[in-house]
C-alpha cells in the first residue's frame, strides 16, 4: 500500500493527573490494543509509541506509570489538559517533518480503558483515507445506576453519533498540525480541534465500533470535563430536572 492510506507510525497520547488508581486499567488496555496491531498479519504493522503525560501529579501516578517501561513518560506542570495533550504529541513528533500523512495520532485519558480493537480499527479507517476518527465513551460502574440509565437513554452510541471525546479520538498528523494542534485550554480542547479540522473539510468518521470505558466518578480532574457533565446528570436526576443534552 502506498500514499496516505499507509500508516507507518502510530503515536498515542495519554494525559494523566493524579490517576494512580485508574492508570493500571488504562495501560493494561492499551497494551492489549497494541498487541492487536502486531497480530495483524496481512500488513506490516506501524511503529507504535505511547507517552503518558504526567501533568502536575501529586500522588503516585508517576511511580505507577514506571511499571510500563515501554511507554514514555513526560512530566509537565501546566495543569491544563489541552496543553498536556499538545505536549504529548510534540514529545513523540518533535519536528514539523514528523507531521506527515502517514503518521496517526490517537488520544485517550488515564481514567479510561480502550477496547482491544481501538488501534486496529483506526488504522483500517486511515487506510481508507479517513483523516479523523471520533469514537464514543461509556461510564463505568462508578456512576450510580440511576444516573447511568439516564445517561444511556440520552446518548445515541451508533454510527454517525454526534459526540466528541478527547478520550476517544484519532487524527492524521498532517491534518492535526494544519488545524493548529490541541489548544492550550482547560476544557473543550477536543471540540476546538475538531471544529478546526471540520473547517478544513477533512474526511471524518463517527463510529461506535471502538467504545472507550471511562470513569463514572463525579469528581473529575478538568473543569467542565466528563465528570462535571455526569455530575450535572446526577444532580438533574435528584432534582427531577429535564435532560441537559
Amino acid at each position: 500500500m502506498t500514499g496516505r492510506g499507509l500508516i507507518d507510525e502510530l503515536v498515542v497520547v495519554i494525559p494523566a493527573r493524579n490517576e494512580e488508581e485508574l492508570l493500571p486499567r488504562c495501560l493494561d488496555a492499551m497494551t492489549a490494543a497494541i498487541a492487536e496491531v502486531h497480530a495483524v498479519r496481512d500488513l506490516t504493522p506501524p511503529m507504535v509509541s505511547v507517552v503518558i503525560v504526567l501533568d502536575r501529579c501529586t500522588d503516585q501516578t508517576a511511580r505507577v506509570a514506571a511499571g510500563w517501561p515501554d511507554f514514555a513518560r513526560l512530566h509537565t506542570d501546566r495543569g491544563i489538559v489541552g496543553a498536556a495533550r499538545r505536549a504529548g504529541v510534540r514529545h513523540l513528533l518533535p519536528t514539523p517533518a514528523h507531521f506527515t500523512g502517514n503518521t496517526w495520532i490517537a488520544t485517550t485519558d488515564a481514567d479510561s480503558a480502550v477496547p482491544p480493537n481501538w488501534l486496529t480499527a483506526q488504522l483500517a479507517f486511515a487506510r481508507n483515507d479517513v483523516d479523523l476518527v471520533l469514537g464514543t465513551v461509556e461510564p463505568d460502574d462508578c456512576l450510580p445506576e440511576a444516573a447511568r440509565d439516564r445517561w444511556a437513554a440520552q446518548h445515541r452510541l451508533s454510527e454517525g453519533h454526534p459526540h466528541i471525546h478527547g478520550a476517544n479520538l484519532g487524527v492524521r498528523a498532517d491534518r492535526y498540525r494544519q488545524a493548529g494542534e490541541f489548544a492550550c485550554i482547560q476544557r473543550h480542547e477536543d471540540v476546538s480541534l475538531v471544529s478546526a479540522l471540520r473547517a478544513r473539510r477533512v474526511s471524518e468518521i463517527r463510529t461506535a465500533l471502538i467504545p472507550v470505558l471511562t470513569s463514572g466518578r463525579l469528581d473529575g480532574r478538568a473543569p467542565d470535563g466528563f465528570a462535571g457533565y455526569l455530575r450535572g446528570q446526577a444532580d438533574g436526576l435528584a432534582g427531577g430536572a429535564e435532560s441537559l443534552v
